[in-house]
Parts: structure tokens; sequence; C-alpha cells
């Protein structure tokens, strides 16, 4: 039986898995199933064959000193601070790279240990500063609890010789510092770049006394090839690698553990905090999303949330072209309640709506769907997965009867070939992008379909990854040319497709896929790509023993996105790769809530739970929870509902938390139906591209300031904590209730906890979740119910929710939106690591050093044609609109492909992408426009529009900020 701990053991905060995520073990777990029992220091422990002596003794409640080591780190052996005694052995070894042995007898504690530990300190203290007490570490610096553990009292070793004192500090890094002069060259933060995020940008340059801690070439961490992820300051054990936000401010005195909003990876930190203050974002342990590592963006983009743009107070008024009013909660509440109503006593009851937020909380989210249901009277909600993931949703609901992903981000860990589509893991989910990475290190195979060659293709000790470079709007080819190879050649998996599958379906599928027409050869004129090289993909994914697919927006943001989606999971069904560790179907999810929100039931056709509005049995149950008549038509998308307020149907929407200004296709068109409301309530934390159209102007509160759950990529409920208290007085759960009940509809929750209950009892995948489970878990992975109490890691193992899985036939069709003589060129567009969405939150930290625009990438061929050098100015037309951004060459795309990300809202990229849409759920084809690009010399007529219309909105709001309050006290960048 294996001992875990001893109560001595300090700070012990108990996991599900018995282990304290907040102490360090020294060296990674074995996965073992043998196990093996030692004695430490008279101690019986019992551990997994291939455990380190230092984690085997750590589990017994008896702390080696160590430097070099960390749990999240394989054993290095450098510091020698860790050697024991072993009975029957000679000298002392080093217990972090001495693995156990049935039997061993280990003593960890000896008159000579104890000198040679003092001795070795002695060395690194002799090279190190001694001002511990002006040390920003001071109080949490590894060297300094060493050097105290060992008994060190005195260095006999002067500072007249050669030594590292006058080092000088790189500041380069707008987040962190490197002090060289304090640097042990223990390597962890090497190894932490290279083991944990994969980027290798650090080395250890020279050799003995000269060896140091260099960054690329020798540059500054702002110029190398470092990612700003902050593994190696967290790594670090001395202040050599240090926040800066912990230099200016001094060391927090308390945390708490919350979740991530950025990207939907869902990683867990810890807020570390003064008083109300947040000095730092410490990536947590004990996260099962990220098991302690992070990026750049939730490590250190958190100074949005005391940026002095933040809304603090109500605002009102009767026109867009009015001053903002500050006014109270009560007169915001009555004024939109007022408007709402006579809205809907003058243009009906289906005239207004609701869009809820992919940042806010499942509760939050819940509430807004229920308000627009129960209070507005209809089904007009929608949310902005309509225009990312409804692909998804349609698809796999289609062919394996759920709407969401089959795998932990674990899972990759057990994959033999992994296949990306239409995704950039690095740049959008990049603390998973690094657990891919590792993967491949250790010989997994790689497949990428994307017309842009894409950073995981130059994974660091990785295998030749294949790319498939396709030309924009050709997925379904592809994927149907891989599926070709895969039947004709015999490749499928008979028995799981006899066993788990529809035979009728199949069997149709089969038929279509196998005729020539599909045929790798055949479709090589369409994709682009030689046949030869989808042939050797096919038959990679195909005959390894676990094949995973990940995919992303470029693969629901075209007109056959549905489709594309029901092909992948064709292809997951033909070989087998559904139901196992190592395999699935996994869409990654873009906003750190996007799963949450579809779960919700954001969509206007369904109930929380993905239950069909005109289902009678569960509208009743609904009913009979709500109290009120719940329509049984679906209501308006997105899309629709703009359409109708140009029509002048649709006259007040209420948005919270989403900037559909910035983000939804042909800009032109979105923003003349919201000049077309009569009311458009905004709730956000800024003044955002949307707000400047509204007439309600709510405060929203960020992830810091409320409490509630996320749902990530992988269905996995994580909850958030509130950090500090809300700038507005309110969480956003609390302005929607407020709302609703000023409405006359009565909601009346005291905490979201209640919120999640009422969800658990009308939501079948969420039956058996609560507040209660998710603090003894940690987290939860829908579906959670009679039948798995716990959560679901991975689904389909044994059926589907719709009995056997259902092959789809996936007819290829092209896209209307094709190059021609006037627009030869095919536009794509996607994220950047630094910047997040529409960059509301990034752009208001240091990130934006990284990315202070967005930048048109094309191939040296097209810019040669068209007289372009690097960093012109382009003009960028298509059949929509003209936008005008600056000129970056790049071979990461095939000549005839250009491509941009749309993080700064005046580049106007949604200027030119059109309102062209997935057939099956509206999901507007972002990645396919047709344009042409032409040097110009001054912005295009709507950027210059926008700068003017910006201008004005900041003019009218002027006012009112200046009376809020100003500056907020932390504003932090």
């Amino acid at each position: 039986m294996l001992h875990y701990y001893d109560p001595s053991i300090q700070n012990y905060e108990p996991s599900k898995n018995g282990l304290n995520p907040d102490f360090d073990y020294g060296t990674p777990a074995s996965l073992s199933e043998e196990l093996v029992s030692i004695s430490v220091d008279g101690r019986e422990i019992t551990v997994p064959e291939g455990t380190s002596v230092l984690r085997a003794s750590a589990l017994a409640g008896i702390n080696i000193p160590k430097l070099c080591a960390s749990d999240n780190l394989e054993a290095f052996g450098s510091c020698r601070l860790c050697a024991v005694e072993i009975e029957g052995r000679r000298g002392y070894p080093a217990s972090c790279t001495t693995p156990v042995a049935e039997g061993m007898q280990v003593t960890t504690q000896t008159g000579k240990l104890a000198k040679l530990r003092r001795n070795i300190m002695e060395l690194y203290i002799s090279d190190h500063p001694l001002d511990c007490l002006t040390c920003p570490a001071n109080g949490n610096c590894e060297l300094q609890d060493v050097a105290g553990a060992v008994g060190l009292r005195e260095v006999r070793y002067g500072f007249d010789g050669e030594n590292h004192l006058d080092a000088e500090i790189d500041d380069s890094n707008p987040y962190f510092s490197f002090d060289p002069s304090k640097c042990i060259v223990c390597s962890r933060c090497v190894r932490a770049c290279d083991e944990v995020q994969g980027t290798f940008a650090l080395t250890i340059e020279g050799r003995g006394f000269a060896s140091k801690v260099a960054a690329s070439q020798d540059d500054p961490f702002m110029d190398s090839e470092c990612v700003s992820c902050g593994a190696c300051v967290q790594a670090c054990p001395t202040t050599s690698l240090m926040e800066k936000s912990v230099i200016d401010a001094g060391q927090p005195e308390h945390s708490v553990i919350t979740t991530c909003a950025y990207c939907g990876v869902g990683c867990s930190f810890k807020a570390e905090m003064k008083g109300d203050q947040l000095i730092r974002m410490v990536p947590y342990k004990g996260g099962d999303a990220n098991h302690g590592h992070s990026c750049v963006k939730g490590r250190f983009a958190f100074g949005y949330a005391t940026h002095d743009d933040r809304i603090k107070e109500p605002m009102i008024r009767d026109s867009i072209n009015d001053p903002w009013k500050v006014v109270s909660w009560d007169e915001a509440l009555e004024f939109s309640a007022k408007k709402l109503k006579g809205i809907q006593a003058e243009y009906g009851r289906e005239s207004i709506g609701g869009i809820t937020s992919s940042r806010c909380t499942n509760e939050e989210t819940y509430l807004v769907q229920k308000l627009v249901r129960a209070a507005f009277g209809n089904n007009n909600t929608d949310t902005c997965a309509r225009v990312c993931h409804s692909p998804t949703g349609y698809g796999l609901k289609t062919t394996l009867g759920e709407s969401a992903g089959t795998q932990t981000f674990d899972s990759v860990m057990k994959a033999d070939t992994i296949m990306v589509i239409g995704a950039n893991p690095t740049d959008a989910h990049p603390v998973f992008g690094s657990l891919m990475r590792k993967r491949l290190r250790e010989g997994a195979k790689l497949i990428v379909i994307d017309p842009r060659r894409i950073d995981v293709l130059n994974t660091p000790h990785g295998g030749e990854g294949i790319h498939l470079p396709l030309r924009p709007g050709t997925n379904v080819a592809i994927v149907n040319a891989l599926a070709h190879v895969i039947i004709t050649e015999g490749l499928e998996d008979q028995d799981f497709i006899n066993n788990r599958c529809d035979t009728d379906a199949y069997n149709t599928w089969r038929t279509f896929i196998a005729e020539e027409r599909n045929s790798p050869e055949t479709m090589e004129e369409v994709t682009g790509v030689p046949a030869s090289k989808v042939r050797e993909a096919a038959r990679v994914y195909a005959e390894a023993g676990n094949g995973a697919i990940y995919y992303g927006l470029g693969v629901t943001e075209h007109s056959q996105g549905s489709t594309m989606v029901m092909g992948i999971a064709n292809l997951a069904l033909a070989t087998g790769n559904i139901g196992k560790e190592g395999g699935g179907v996994n869409p990654l999810r873009g906003q750190n809530n996007v799963q949450g929100s579809c779960d919700m039931g954001s969509f206007p056709h369904e109930l929380p739970g993905y239950q069909h509005v005109n289902d009678p049995a569960v509208r009743e149950r609904f009913q009979a929870v709500w109290g009120v008549p719940i329509d049984h038509e679906p209501g308006l998308r997105i899309p629709n509902m703009f359409d109708a307020a140009i029509a002048g149907t649709f006259k007040a929407l209420y948005v919270q938390g989403e900037d559909i200004a910035q983000s939804d296709p042909n800009t032109h068109h979105v923003e003349a139906a919201l000049k077309s409301l009569d009311c458009l309530i905004v709730q956000d934390i800024f003044l955002n591209e949307t707000a400047k159209y509204a007439h309600v102007l709510l405060p929203g509160s960020t992830f810091l300031e409320k409490n509630g759950t996320f749902t990530n990529a992988e269905r996995r409920i994580n909850r958030v904590r509130k950090v500090m208290e809300p700038v507005a007085g309110m969480e956003d759960w609390e302005v929607t209730m407020a709302l609703s009940n000023a409405l006359g509809y009565p909601m009346h929750y005291n905490h979201p906890s209640e919120i999640m209950d009422e969800i658990a009892l009308l939501t079948p995948t969420f039956t058996g979740v609560n507040y209660d489970k998710l603090e003894r878990l940690g987290s939860i992975q829908w579906p959670c119910n009679d039948e798995n109490p716990d959560g679901t890691p991975t689904m389909h193992q044994v059926d589907f929710p719709i009995g056997k899985g259902r092959f789809a036939v996936t007819e290829y069709l092209a896209t209307e939106e094709r190059a021609s003589r006037r627009f030869p060129l095919l536009l794509t567009t996607g994220r950047i690591l630094s910047q997040y969405n529409v960059g509301a939150q990034t752009r208001r930290t240091s990130n934006s050093d990284w990315h202070e625009e967005d930048l048109l990438e094309l191939h040296p061929s097209d810019a040669e044609m068209r007289g372009v050098k690097d960093g012109d100015w382009l003009g960028i037309s298509s059949r929509v609109g003209h936008t005008a951004l600056r000129a970056k060459l790049s071979t990461r795309m095939l000549p005839g492909v250009v491509y941009t990300t749309f993080h700064h809202p005046g580049s106007g990229a949604n200027v030119i992408t059109t309102d062209n849409s997935d057939w099956a759920t509206n999901c507007p084809e972002y990645k396919v426009t047709a344009v042409q690009v032409e040097v110009v010399t001054q912005p295009s007529e709507w950027q210059r529009n926008f700068v003017a219309f910006d201008k004005r909105q900041q003019a009218l709001l002027k006012p009112a900020m200046d009376k809020q309050g100003g500056r907020h006290e932390h504003a932090l960048k």
C-alpha cells in the first residue's frame, strides 16, 4: 500500500490524487504499476518502480535539500545537495538521479552529509550577492531556504577573486528581468524551456566558471526565441529571473486559485495578492488542464483588469450622438427595462433578443439565455460560437451524438499519430501546444493540414511532419481523399465499424467515398496537394495504433464547415479512433468558455444541454422550474438579427461580453444593423467597438472579480474564484438578474452555486455537477451523471448517445468565394500568440510590444509581381470592402494565399470578409476571401471613418469617465 504523507509537510492541501500540488517532490512521478518498498531514515515507503529516492523520501515526509531538482523536470543531478547514503553503496549518490530498489536502506541525515551540503552551499553563496534584505525574493527564495536548511552560517571565501557580481541585468522583457549576478547556473530555467515549454530558447553558454544562462545567441530576452511563457521564471530558485510586478510591489501575502479567462485550454492559476492588489499569476500545478504551465497571456497579461479604460459605473444615452450620462444601477436598469418593454409593445415580442458571452461564466451565460426566454418571451439568443464553432456542434451531434470533443488534453501523450487540421496550437492554445510538442519529441508522427506552415511543424527535436498545404476552401475535398485511401486500401478498422457503427450509414458512405472522384489523384487539381502526399498521410494516420485529430477554426469557418466536421468524424470512426485514449476528435475551442456558452443553451434552437426547444417534454421540465411558457419555435441567429434590424423588425439587443462590431464578418453590414437598433444594451468592461453604438453601457466584471465556472475545450468544468471585488460593485450574473427583475420576471440567487444547482436539475449531462464536488475533485469533465458520477474524461468508450456511430456522406461543393482575375488572391485569417481574439484585453497590456498592428503576410513571389516590399502599406480589396495593412513577406503560405490577424479594430480585417457562411449553421466563411492587393499611400475610406467615429465616441465618453473616478489605484501593465 502506498504511503504518501506525513503531517509534518508544511502547507499540505490535499488534492484528489492525494498529492499536495503546492509541494515540490523533486522529480516526476513514475507511471509503473510495479511497486517497490524501501526504508528512508527508518520509515517504510512503497512507491512505483522507477521513482527516484528523492521523490520517495518526500512522499515519506522527509525533505532532502535540493536546488537543481523540480518535479516537473527530469532529474539532472548537478547541484549534489540531495546526496544521501545508501546501505551497501559507496559514496554519496544524488537522490534525484538514483531510482529506488527493493529493500533499499536510505539515510538522509548524517554528520558527513551535513558537512558536504554546507560546503556545496558555501560555494554557491561565495559568488552570490549577499543582499537578502533588499532582494525582491527575500522570504520566498529557495537558495535562502536551502542555506538555512543545511545550517550555513558563514562563508569562508571572500569576493576578492573573480566573480559574476557585476553582470549586467537584462530588463528587455516587459514582464520579467534577468539578473545574471544572482544566477547559480542550476539549469532549471533551461530545462523548463526545453522540457515544459518546448521552445529551446535558453542554453548554458561557456564552461566551468564561465558558464552562464543565455537566451538564443546570447540575445536580450526580448530579441530571442523566448515566448515569455514564464516557465523559466517559475523554475528559477533565486531572484535571477523575477517578475517585475514582484520587484515593484513586493512579495504577495495570500493567493486564490482560479481559472484563466483567455483561450479554451482553461489553465488553473494561483492569483497571488497583496491586500486587494494582484501581484502575479502563477500557474497552478494542481490544474488538470495545464499541470503548472502557462503562456504569456495567462501568466502576465492581467493588467487590463485594472486599466484606466475600465467602465466602473452604468451609463445611458438616448442616441449614439449624445454624451454618456453616468447613472445609478437602479436608473440604468429602469431605463433599459422601459426601453425593452416599449419596443416589444410597439413591434412585438420577437423584436428584441440577447447575445451571450464566451468570456463569461457558465452561470452568467445560463442566466442571459434564461432572461431572453423567460423575460423577453422568445428564443432570440445566440453566442459567438455562431461565428466560430457552431459547425462543431452540428457535425459531431450528427455523427457521434454529442456536441463536444472526446478526450482530455493529456490523451495526446498516448497518441502515435497526431493530425492537426486548421488549427495553430502553439499560438492559439499554447499550453496544449507545448504538451503536443512534448509528445512529438517522444516520437509521435505529425500530419498538418493547413494552407500555412504553422510552428508545430518546426518542433525542436521532433520528427519531420507531413504538411498538406491545401488551397483555402478545399477542406472537404482533402478529407474525402484521405478517407478514400483508407477505404480502398483496406486500412479501416472493420471490427470497430461492425460493432460500433450504423451498418446502413457506413455502407452508404463507403460506396460514396470509394468513388474515383474522391481519390487523391482526382482531388489534386482541387486541393493543390500532391496525391502522393495525401496517400502517405492517410496511411500514417490509419496505421497508427492511436490516431488523434485536433482541429480549429480553419475547419469550421467555411461554407462547408459542418460537412468538414462530419468528414473528420468519419475518419475517426473508420479507423476505430474513438472511445480510447490517444485518439479521438478534438475541437480546439477559441475563447475561454465557448464550450460552456454552447452547453448553457445559447443557441436559438436549443435549451441548456443541447435540448431542442420544439421537444414538448424538454419544455415542460424548464417551464416547471422557470414558471413561464417557453416558445417552441427557434429564434433568430446573429446574422438573422442583423438582417431583421436593417429591415426594421428587430429593434433591441442585449449584448453581454461580446464585441460583434469587430468580430463578425462584413463590418459594413454589422455597423448598419447596430445603427438601426432603437436600443442596444452592452455589458462589458471597456467601451468596445460594439459599445460605441450602444444606448446603455453596463459595467462588466473580469474573471478576477467573480465566482462561477468555465468549461474548456476538453469539457472540463473549472472553478472561477473571486480574487478582488468587482470595480462596479456587481458581478455579471448579478447584473443580468437585476435586469430580469426590472423587467418583471423574478430571479433570485444568492451565489453562482445556486445557479449551477438549477443547471444540474435541468441538464442531463450536468446532473452530478455541484460546487462541493468541484471543490473535492478540482474539476469535472461532463457528462457527469448517475452513470459517470465523477465525470467522463474519454467519451464514447462503450456506445454513443445516438446508439451507433453514424457515417455521413460529405459531398465536396466548391465555395462561391473563388479567386478571379479581379481578386486573384485568397485571404485566410488566424491568431497570434501575444494577442487574444479582438484584442480588447491584450492590447491594454504590454503584450502589444510583440504585436503592435495586424500585418498582411504574402509570399515573396506575389509581392514581386505587385512591386511590394516588406513594410509597404497595402490596400486590400474584396467583393464587399477595402482596408489597408502593412506588408510582411513570408514563405509560410503558398503563392496565391495571403494571411492576416484580426486583433486590432482599426485594421478592418472583417471589413473585407464576406457574409458567406456554413450551409447548416451560418458560421461565417472567414477563412476564404478573394482579394487583390496594391501598394497605397493612405488608409482606406473605412479606416478614416473608423478613426473619426472612434474620436467622436471617445469624446462623448470622456466626461462620464472623468466623473466615474479617473485612474484606478492599481493600474498595471
